[in-house]
């Protein structure tokens, strides 16, 4: 059973950092772009960050541009989501996607398999 599962959120301060983490289970996402979404309550889901298969072409939101860094660890079929100088605005659910193409998307009907999410709170 193929799964993506999520860890790292938590109750943080504004201006603290976290690094989420998402690590996939049953298969290999060596050849996939992977990305990060996030919901917030009464809001749809949105893109933050994606990285191809090589973790060459990588995509920011211009919410989290400067702020985040998406990266990937292909001998612990991980990918890495750190986030700096966080903002009350940040909070949400952050979920881990795989899609089965090799390049990154911003879209969240391009990819394929999902995580449940792992919650970020950011008190003001």
């Amino acid at each position: 059973q193929v799964q993506l599962v999520e860890s790292g959120g938590g109750l943080v301060q504004a201006g603290a950092s976290l690094r989420l983490s998402c690590a996939a289970l049953g298969r290999t996402f060596s050849d996939n772009a992977m990305g990060w979404f996030r919901q917030a309550p009464g809001k749809e889901r949105e893109f933050v960050a994606a990285i191809s298969w090589r973790g060459i072409t990588i995509y920011y939101a211009d919410s989290v541009k400067g702020r985040g860094t998406i990266s990937r660890d292909y001998a612990k079929n991980t990918v890495y989501l750190q986030m700096n100088s966080l903002k009350p605005e940040d909070t949400a659910v952050y979920y881990c996607a795989a899609a089965s193409a090799r390049f990154p998307s911003t879209t969240p009907t391009s990819y394929d398999y999902w995580g449940q999410g792992t919650q970020v709170t950011v008190s003001s």
